[in-house]
C-alpha cells in the first residue's frame, strides 16, 4: 500500500476516534476508578481486534449484510453499554478513599473494554464501510494483508488516544473530586444515551 493511502486513511480514522463516544466514556470512567488505564485500553483493542480478524477473513462484509445479526448485536451491544452506565451511575467514583479491595480486577476491567467496543455495532459498520474505500483488490498487496495493515493502524490510534484520554482524566481531576465525580456520572449518562439511541435505532428500523 502506497504512503498516500495510508495517510487519507489515518486522517478519516483520527476523525473518527477523536470524536466521543462509547469508548471515551469508558476510558475516562477507568482512569477515574482504577490506578491503571492500561487495562481498559487494552481491552478497548481487544475487541478491535476481535472485528479486524474478522475483515482479514472477509467474513465483516457477510455479518454486516445480514439484518438479524446487525440487529441482534445492537440490542445486545446498546444492553451491554446501558447496563454499564447505569453501573457507572449506581457506583460514582470516590477518590481518595480505600476503595482498593473493592476495584474490580485487571481481568474484569479488560473484559468490559473489550465489551465495550466489541458488541458497539458500529465499529462492525465502520470496518464494513471505510476500510474497502481503501483496499485496492488490483494492487500488489493482498486483500487480507491490507485489511490487516488498517486495521492494526485502527487499534494502534484508538490504543494512543484513549489511553491518553484516560491518563488525563486521572491526572488532570484526580485532585478535583467533585470534579471526578460530574465526570464520571456525565460517561455513565453518554453509555446510558449511546446505548439509547443505538436500541431506539434498530428497533425503528
Amino acid at each position: 500500500m502506497d504512503t498516500t493511502t495510508l495517510a487519507a486513511f489515518l486522517a478519516v480514522d483520527l476523525l473518527l476516534v477523536f470524536t466521543p463516544g462509547a469508548d471515551w466514556a469508558y476510558a475516562i470512567s477507568a482512569g477515574l476508578r482504577d490506578r491503571s488505564v492500561v487495562p481498559a485500553v487494552a481491552g478497548l483493542t481487544a475487541g478491535y481486534a476481535g472485528y479486524t480478524l474478522l475483515a482479514v477473513a472477509g467474513l465483516v462484509v457477510i455479518v454486516a449484510s445480514s439484518g438479524t445479526v446487525l440487529t441482534v448485536l445492537t440490542v445486545a451491544g446498546a444492553a451491554y453499554l446501558m447496563w454499564l452506565g447505569w453501573d457507572v451511575l449506581r457506583r460514582p467514583v470516590a477518590l481518595g478513599t480505600p476503595a482498593e479491595p473493592l476495584a474490580p480486577s485487571r481481568g474484569r476491567i479488560i473484559l468490559r473494554g473489550a465489551g465495550t467496543s466489541g458488541l458497539n455495532p458500529k465499529a462492525l459498520l465502520l470496518y464494513f464501510s471505510l476500510f474497502p474505500q481503501f483496499v485496492d483488490p488490483t494492487g500488489g498487496w493482498p486483500v487480507a494483508a491490507q485489511t490487516g495493515l488498517l486495521g492494526t493502524l485502527h487499534m494502534t490510534t484508538c490504543a494512543l488516544v484513549y489511553l491518553a484520554v484516560g491518563v488525563l482524566a486521572r491526572t488532570v481531576l484526580t485532585t478535583r473530586p467533585s470534579a471526578a465525580r460530574a465526570v464520571t456520572r456525565v460517561s455513565g449518562v453518554m453509555m446510558l444515551a449511546i446505548g439509547g439511541f443505538l436500541l431506539a435505532e434498530r428497533l425503528a428500523g
